[in-house]
């Protein structure tokens, strides 16, 4: 009777056994799953990391990558040159959209002087000059860099070039101060000087260009000077009519003028008897 109980015991724990290995055998791990493990571990964000802020501190790095590259495109090309145009001998392409988007308005005066040829004075005049008084406050038109802080005697005066985002560049004329300082970024609307009389200038104003790879576009094809905004988000340039204004606006229909026009009478013979009769 022990011998049968002795064997009965054997036998279950051999079926135990048995099951615990083919259960073994069927959910055996690959050989990779280790390494993929400790990956795994070691990419854990630590206790106490909220993760939406490990996302937002990739995409905060991401945009600055992308900043970085963006400058390199855009602040190095002839970015040392002393000239209001660096880029002299450079090949125009045909058209380009230029984002005008977030424009503030340099100052808010009104226009004294159109951009265009000037009989009085035998030249073009690459700019327009709006009103102000020494003193007021002047500020970047769109987002961008400081390029140069200069002063020339017999022309601008005391003048600011800042090259923007999107490629264009804006010159402020005749101011009597400097808030900023070349390779300085700014923002569109932060101050970068206050408006004055000098260089060649008969009264207070601010000369104001707008140039796409140093050419003076007129900047009214831009702006609309009125209520200071653009005309629209993006400025489509045209190497063919950049000096040109443009009209957004529908054309207007020209009012035809109608004449009553009255039938002459043919003079007879009859006629000119009767009128004789009459005397």
């Amino acid at each position: 009777m022990q011998i049968k109980k002795i064997a009965l015991a054997s036998g279950i724990a051999i079926m135990t056994l048995v099951s615990a290995m083919s259960v073994s055998a069927q959910y055996r791990l690959p050989a990779s799953h280790s390494n993929q493990h400790d990956n795994l571990i070691a990419n854990q964000r630590p206790v106490g990391v909220d993760l939406n802020s490990l996302k937002m501190k990739g995409y905060i790095n991401d945009i600055r990558k992308r900043e970085a590259l963006h400058d390199n495109e855009v602040f190095t090309q002839y970015w040392e040159s002393q000239a209001v145009n660096p880029y002299s001998g450079v090949e125009i392409p045909q058209t380009k959209n230029i984002d005008v988007t977030g424009y503030v308005a340099p100052v808010k005066g009104r226009v004294t002087s159109a951009y265009g040829w000037r009989p009085r004075f035998g030249r073009m005049h690459r700019g327009i000059d709006l009103a102000l008084s020494v003193g007021d406050t002047v500020v970047s038109a769109f987002d961008g860099k400081v390029r140069l802080t200069k002063y020339e005697g017999r022309g601008y005066g005391y003048y600011v070039v800042v090259r923007h985002d999107n490629g264009m560049e804006t010159v402020y004329g005749h101011l009597s101060r400097f808030l900023v300082k070349p390779n300085q970024r700014v923002k569109a609307g932060e101050p970068i000087a206050l408006g004055g009389n000098t260089g060649r200038s008969t009264g207070p104003h601010l000369h104001f260009e707008t140039r796409y790879l140093g050419l003076a576009i007129n900047p009214a094809a831009l702006i609309d000077f009125e209520n200071y905004v653009t005309h629209k988000d993006v400025f489509t340039f045209d190497k063919a009519s950049y000096e040109k204004t443009q009209k957004y606006g529908p054309a207007k229909k020209s009012k035809k003028k109608y004449t009553s026009r009255k039938k002459k009478s043919k003079t007879t013979a009859s006629t000119g008897k009767k009128k004789r009769r009459r005397k």
